[in-house]
């Protein structure tokens, strides 16, 4: 039975996967291959394109070893084309257009937020049964409303019925991952920092210090998190180092951020005709993120999508999805990678 290969390499993570389209949904994810190279960027604070270009070179070899017995099976291969560093679009990019002329195989290029969108449905999807294609069953669930928030994009964003993505509101400035991520590198944590404010929150009190939101307004549908970061630093500059306070700086820190999204989502959701609501990127991965998510779900009567843990930050399997439910939005070869692509594109 056919099979699609989805190849992921927009940053740091080299990913590989192979999806079934016809089946059992739970069969559907044949098998997926990842490798991520953190400590190679740790020193750094952040990702370092030219290092994580090298890193694909040498991870998508690897992951292409347990692909090979499967390459006969393969009908179509889905790449991520754009938003990401433009070395490591390339790496993924120069495989997928490699492999499709050695096995004769037909390459299309996938949106990488568009399969962060499509992710979240994949939980609910494998465990059904009454619509053996993700297509069928995301239409279920359609007009929906999905919050993307990743370490690069933070936006607000509607699929309609016909498989139209429309952005309802984005970022202005930092990215709610980035405001986390540069947060903690204010704390003295290491990257990635989000996960590591998180942990030490779960000790602090949310509302010891106050961090500013912006936008409050209702018409304003758009977010922004520069000053939050900004404010930070000035409270760290004016606070004794002791590291007593470290658990309620990063509650709070957490607090604010998560406050801004779900307080701006819920205004977009009020005012947007939907039937489904969905969150999905690297972030989401946030426990109290996810647990507002849900209950702001739960208070508009909407059911509420999350990805699983580990196609919440970039991976194959995603691109994949996002071809087999839409492939008349992919990209067929011969294309560019495109680094600032947008949702829509």
């Amino acid at each position: 039975m056919a099979l699609i290969l989805g190849i992921e390499s927009s940053c740091d993570e080299s990913a590989l996967a192979l999806w079934r389209p016809q089946g059992s949904p739970k069969d559907a994810l044949v098998g997926e291959w990842v490798r991520a190279k953190l400590e190679a960027h740790e020193q750094y604070g952040g990702v370092v394109p030219d290092i994580a270009s090298r890193e694909h070179l040498i991870g998508l070899r690897m992951l292409l070893e347990p692909i090979r017995p499967f390459l006969a099976e393969v009908k179509h291969i889905a790449v991520t084309r754009g938003p990401g560093l433009a070395p490591c679009l390339a790496m993924g990019i120069s495989l997928a257009r490699s492999l499709g002329l050695l096995q004769k195989i037909p390459v299309f290029g996938v949106n990488h937020l568009q399969g962060h969108a499509f992710s979240a449905f994949l939980p609910a999807f494998q465990v059904q049964s009454d619509y053996p294609h993700p297509r069928a069953f995301i239409a279920t669930a359609l007009p929906h409303l999905g919050l993307l928030v990743s370490g690069g994009n933070t936006l607000a964003f509607l699929i309609t019925e016909n498989y139209q993505f429309q952005v309802l509101g984005k970022t202005q400035d930092d990215a709610a991952g980035e405001a986390l991520d540069k947060g903690a590198r204010l704390l003295g944590f290491p990257y990635p920092g989000g996960p590591w404010i998180e942990k030490s929150a779960q000790q602090g009190d949310p509302h010891k210090y106050r961090f500013p939101q912006a936008f409050p307004a209702a018409q304003d549908l758009k977010f922004s998190f520069s000053g939050l970061k900004t404010s930070l630093r000035l409270c760290l500059e004016a606070l004794p180092k002791e590291q007593a306070e470290l658990p309620h700086l990063c509650a709070s820190y957490q607090e604010a951020v998560v406050s801004a999204l779900i307080r701006k989502f819920k205004q977009i959701a009020q005012s947007t005709p939907a039937k489904s609501l969905g969150l999905s990127g690297g972030v989401s991965q946030n426990t109290l993120l996810a647990q507002r998510f849900q209950a702001l779900g739960q208070s508009l009567g909407l059911p509420s999508y999350l990805p699983h843990r580990q196609h919440s930050g970039d991976n194959a399997t995603m691109i994949a999805l996002a071809h087999a439910v839409v492939p008349e939005l992919s990209t067929a070869s011969p294309f560019s990678f495109a680094p600032a692509l947008g949702l829509k594109g």
